[in-house]
């Protein structure tokens, strides 16, 4: 093995997580055929048993990374109790991963209020008929729900439902991941102490 292939630095000198991030998501968004947002969203429950599932990235910037749900689902619930989450974003197509975790707060209304205005027209009917990871008796009584709310709010604005909103979570930890031959990959982690603090970073063996 090289000396080329034990190394890799394009990344790795890399001193601001949201400009890498930002641009490792513009390959993403290049290279992925399928949600190069999508990301698997970690939380615990009242035992401290993990759950984890896939969400869509929503939005990002220097004061965290946002995305929407229901907060009567199970990840909603385990979010407002804990106020802390995790993700992990996996590009494939790149051979690459990111790490994210920290404390968690609720978006303003005026945001949760445009970027559901922002959805499709169905997805803000499913919203309000959708009593999201509780048991339902059957796909009828989902549709049902469906076009009860349809009959509502046949034409105009749609209300955002009191109970569906967004979650931002302000990193104290970014991990970069990209694969390398023979196993050796590059990791790099940026942690801080809170939310505005500097940024540490850290190369970690694979």
């Amino acid at each position: 093995m090289t000396p080329a292939e034990l190394t890799n630095t394009d990344f790795t000198t890399s001193e601001d997580p949201f400009a890498l991030f930002a641009d490792w998501l513009g390959e993403a968004e290049k290279s992925e055929i399928n949600d190069p947002t999508a990301l698997s969203l970690a939380t615990v429950d009242e035992d401290g048993l993990p759950n984890v599932r896939m969400v869509l990235l929503k939005e990002f910037d220097e004061r965290g990374f946002v995305f929407y749900t229901n907060f009567e689902s199970q990840k909603g619930t385990e979010i407002l109790a804990t106020k802390k989450a995790a993700m992990c974003f996996h590009w494939k197509s790149l051979r690459r991963q990111v790490r994210v975790r920290g404390p968690v707060s609720v978006v303003s209304d005026a945001e949760a209020d445009d970027y559901y205005a922002s959805r499709a027209r169905g997805s803000r009917i499913g919203a309000w008929a959708s009593k999201q990871s509780r048991p339902l008796e059957s796909r009828f009584a989902l549709e049902k729900e469906v076009a009860k709310y349809t009959a509502k709010y046949p034409v105009g604005e749609i209300p955002r439902p009191p109970y569906w909103s967004g979650f931002r979570i302000a990193p104290v930890y970014i991990e970069f991941w990209k694969d390398g031959a023979f196993r050796l990959h590059d990791r790099i982690i940026f942690r801080r102490a809170e939310e505005g603090a500097a940024w540490t970073k850290t190369r970690f063996y694979p």
